[in-house]
């Protein structure tokens, strides 16, 4: 019988592999995510923002226009198609360190703190209803000076601090006491100049400590004046540089020990706060001064990155911010006054990151950028993602500056870079956001990474028609003023 079965064809010698049994992936038995995972998924996050609504500054005071309101309509009524050079702009936002509240400060004065699940909600709501819910605000007050920079303090998140580059003065608020009049305002000491005169300092940015008592503040005659609250009002310490050009930017670690400071001369400075050989080099009035620990040319850093040397001179800028990245520490983010923005490590003062927009001239030979508002951008508090406001356009970049060479604005990157943990590649590349308007601040939400950003100006039509734009005939048609804009992940993305 055995003759007629069909023979059994012989088994290959190199037989198949079982398929692979199914494991479970790293995050799901530990629950965290590895950075080099979240790093290869971060451009989907990258990709997925865009404008959600736009909040005009069109608010009201004791039932009449505030301060900001009224300059925008003077500045459309006279200045019609001409780009607005009195006080206007949103100048500066910042988040509680929650996410529960933004504040806000504008050339002209006015500071508002915004609550944020309202603003989230409204911009659900039909774009019929443009303005913010002014009922809805915490604070509200317009001040007789222009405000230039604000900031929550760490150590009492009831504290919004402000500062004037047209003031020496550090102006602190209390928002739980609904008062035009500053809870406590700090002074510069009084600088005399050879010829008698009194020297005007400005103060430029803030810094402050998880200490209550002790708020940091740079000025326009680079020196950082370093107050402690319980002694008096006047500075007991003054970190100095080598010149007198304006600091435009200040950070403090997050262990309050080590505070930068970079400005209009292009230096980055280190101070360290806990003294050395530096503690007191000078001493007048109870007044202790600090030379720098040491200071660092950014062109000079610059000019290390053979590529970039070779396709642009290099030359000394204006830095216009410098941020310390949440999520990996020795990053120092810097934002130079022609949009050039990069990261310097300062483990060992490299420029590690640098992404190089295009100039204004290169498309159109009569755009500049708008040298009246120093730019601040802000870092995502994770993925090292960094936000900042175009120079020349309206929006935003977001810009992967991942502390590796995977990452697409690093010095070593290299295209051909395979993707870590077997984790399905995703394009890694940098971000242009369109925007409405041009952009002065960014404020990035602590928790769910939604980008605020603040604008200068733009010019408001009367809608005639759904489809139809009327330029206005008669000047009083035309306002300027100036937006908060949402910038959040899109739902379809996600």
């Amino acid at each position: 019988m055995d003759k007629y079965l069909v023979p059994q064809k012989p088994s290959s010698q190199n037989p198949s592999k079982p398929p692979p049994r199914w494991s479970r992936s790293l995050i799901e038995l530990n629950g965290r995510f590895h950075p080099n995972y979240r790093h290869s998924v971060s451009g989907l996050l990258m990709e997925s923002y865009s404008e959600l609504r736009a909040f005009p500054h069109l608010y009201h005071i004791s039932g009449g226009l505030c301060q900001t309101h009224l300059n925008w309509i003077d500045n459309g009524a006279f200045l019609y198609d001409q780009p607005s050079i009195g006080k206007q702009g949103i100048s500066a936002l910042d988040f509680d360190r929650k996410g529960i509240y933004l504040v806000s400060v504008t050339k002209s004065g006015c500071l508002t703190v915004h609550d944020f699940e309202t603003l989230y909600c409204q911009s659900n709501e039909p774009l019929l209803r443009l303005q913010e819910d002014e009922a809805k605000h915490v604070v509200h007050l317009s001040l007789p000076q222009q405000l230039d920079f604000v900031r929550w303090n760490l150590a009492n998140q009831d504290e919004v601090v402000c500062t004037s580059m047209k003031r020496n003065e550090v102006l602190i608020f209390d928002i739980g006491y609904i008062s035009s009049k500053p809870s406590k305002v700090l002074r510069t000491r009084p600088t005399v100049s050879v010829l008698g005169s009194n020297i005007h300092k400005g103060l430029t940015d803030i810094a402050t400590s998880l200490d209550d008592s002790r708020i940091l503040a740079s000025d326009t005659y680079g020196v950082i004046n370093v107050w402690d609250r319980r002694m008096s009002e006047f500075p007991c310490l003054e970190l100095t540089t080598d010149s007198r050009g304006t600091l435009n930017s200040i950070q403090l670690n997050a262990g309050d020990q080590i505070i930068f400071g970079a400005g209009k001369r292009g230096f980055v400075y280190v101070w360290d706060l806990r003294g050395g050989r530096t503690s007191s080099a000078l001493q007048s009035n109870k007044e202790i001064r600090h030379p720098p620990l040491t200071s660092l040319k950014l062109s000079s850093m610059l000019e290390k990155i053979g590529p970039l040397k070779a396709q642009s001179d290099i030359v000394s800028k204006e830095i216009h911010s410098i941020n310390i990245d949440p999520s990996c520490p020795h990053q120092l983010a810097f934002h130079l006054d022609d949009g050039w923005s990069g990261v310097l490590d300062v483990y060992n003062f490299e420029v590690t990151h640098i992404h190089c927009p295009p100039p204004a001239w290169l498309n159109d030979p009569g755009v500049s950028a708008d040298l009246l508002y120093l730019r601040k951008p802000s870092w995502l508090p994770i993925n090292s993602i960094y936000v900042v406001g175009s120079a020349t356009d309206n929006g935003i970049h977001i810009l992967d500056f991942y502390p590796d060479s995977s990452s697409p604005s690093h010095v070593d990157y290299k295209e051909d870079i395979q993707s870590l943990s077997g984790v399905k590649k995703q394009d890694k590349k940098n971000r242009f956001v369109p925007l409405s308007e041009g952009v002065t601040a960014c404020a990035v939400h602590p928790l769910n990474s939604t980008i605020i950003a603040g604008t200068r100006w733009f010019n408001e039509f009367q809608f005639t028609h759904p489809h139809t734009i009327k330029r206005p005939n008669t000047l009083d048609y035309c306002f300027q003023h100036s937006s908060l804009l949402m910038i959040s992940q899109s739902h379809k993305s996600c």
